[in-house]
């Protein structure tokens, strides 16, 4: 294709929302960890392979179908999830480091010896959470 002679209408998007098929099976909720799994999209949960694409915006049950039936919408931000204790809580001097899958609310320091997803990056860390950057 040739290099443009004129002004060109480029579509946009923000990349902060995207919508999804929901895994077979899987029941998400609002305000819950996203992640894909063969790229459809569930819960986050301790497995591997898992990629960490935002928070659901609202819940949702694909119980009764087949990998997406059911559409499911993402956002991308950074969001505070619960923190891990004893060993996998993470601190203020873990800001910018990898932090790893619990479940769809709890996010650790580590990768649970090889049994986790990256979650995102540890934004801040405060008494209520860790904030994670999902961008």
């Amino acid at each position: 294709m040739a290099a443009l002679n004129a002004a060109r209408g480029t579509v946009k998007r923000s990349g902060d929302r995207r919508s999804f098929g929901l895994s077979a099976d899987a029941v998400v909720h609002q305000g819950g960890l996203a992640v894909l799994n063969g790229g459809f999209a569930e819960p986050m949960s301790v497995a591997t392979g898992l990629v960490a694409v935002g928070m659901f915006l609202a819940s949702a049950d694909n119980t009764d179908g087949a990998d997406g039936d059911v559409q499911v919408e993402v956002e991308a931000g950074i969001f505070r999830f619960n923190n891990s204790a004893g060993a996998d809580e993470i601190t203020a001097e873990d800001i910018g480091s990898t932090c790893y899958g619990v479940d769809d609310q709890t996010v650790a320091l580590t990768d649970g010896t090889s049994t986790r997803s990256a979650a995102g990056t540890i934004f801040d860390v405060d008494a209520q959470g860790v904030w994670v950057d999902l961008r």
